[in-house]
């Protein structure tokens, strides 16, 4: 049966936005954003469907700031696919990493992203499509899902680096890593205790250096049964976060072939931030599952965010 979806009461869809008139204005315009996050991995979202906006590198980083802003490990912006010169989506997931740089795509914002499309009336419940950097992704959004508690992002598949030897540092010693392209780049460390790794306050250093030359997130994995593991993730750009949908099917594509786990599989990763589930179809497509909630709609007020 269908259920109702609450639709979010955010934007003024006749005003105009634009962060660079914004920074010198002296009556202090406002934005609005939503505060969202999946198991943990959390997200500035910026709706700019109907308004103007354009958001710098500073800017974000400002936003994202966790003391001088809002606070987030990256901001994500509602955009309309076609001014990404994408035609099979009706709206683009523009991402950014907390420190202002672009990523690919992100499976923890994807779920996000598919929620507030949903309560924002731009998609209907069911299964439709979000243009990534990363290409076209699809989505599912349950109709009687109405909790957001069981979103599917289908993530494709994983492809293995062509470095055969990876070797990871952090401050507690050196472990053996394996690449793979989600299409983030990740490199997944097995370890017997998560706890062994250290603090992850520091990136950790990969070598060869040239490995991955547009940063890597590293993924550090625990086994906890055969198709059971728990991760910690530390995220180029960001750093320690409490989850990575693309890192979690990075980690469960590497846990499936090095345990021989026969396709269709599906692995529960339990990271920092709560639980996703990821499942493999014979033809080797990931999808990542899990919750997205919603935590606060406001406005940020010019002048005082940007720094």
């Amino acid at each position: 049966m269908n259920q109702h979806y609450p639709q979010l009461q955010v934007l003024s869809p006749n005003t105009v936005y634009n962060c660079k008139n914004m920074t010198n204005s002296s009556s202090k315009p406002t934005m609005p954003f939503i505060k969202a996050h999946a198991t943990g991995n959390d997200f500035v979202v910026i709706d700019s469907a109907k308004q103007i906006l354009e958001l710098t590198d500073q800017d974000v980083v400002s936003l994202c700031h966790r003391h001088t802003g809002i606070g987030a490990d990256g901001l994500l912006r509602i955009a309309k696919a076609s001014d990404y010169a994408v035609s099979d989506a009706h709206f683009f997931m523009d991402y950014r990493n907390a420190d202002g740089t672009i990523a690919e795509t992100c499976g923890n914002g994807l779920r996000v992203f598919a929620r507030l499309l949903v309560e924002l009336g731009y998609e209907k419940p069911g299964t439709f499509t979000i243009g990534t950097r990363a290409g076209t992704i699809r989505v599912t959004v349950s109709p009687d899902d109405v909790n957001f508690e069981n979103i599917s992002v289908q993530m494709g598949k994983a492809e293995s680096h062509n470095i055969a030897k990876i070797t990871v540092q952090t401050e507690s010693g050196l472990w053996d890593g394996k690449g793979v392209f989600m299409p983030n780049p990740h490199c997944v460390v097995k370890t017997e205790d998560l706890n062994s790794v250290g603090t992850l306050l520091q990136a950790p250093e990969i070598l060869p250096s040239t490995a991955f030359p547009e940063g890597v997130n590293v993924e550090f994995i625990e086994p906890l049964g055969e198709q059971h593991i728990a991760m910690r993730t530390f995220e180029r750009g960001v750093g320690e976060t409490l989850s990575c949908g693309s890192g979690a099917c990075a980690a469960a594509s590497i846990w499936a072939r090095d345990n021989d786990l026969k396709a269709p599989w599906t692995i529960q990763v339990d990271v920092l931030g709560g639980t996703v589930f990821i499942d493999s179809a014979l033809d080797g497509i990931l999808t990542l599952r899990g919750p997205a909630s919603v935590v606060a709609t406001g406005f940020a007020k010019g002048n005082e965010w940007q720094i």
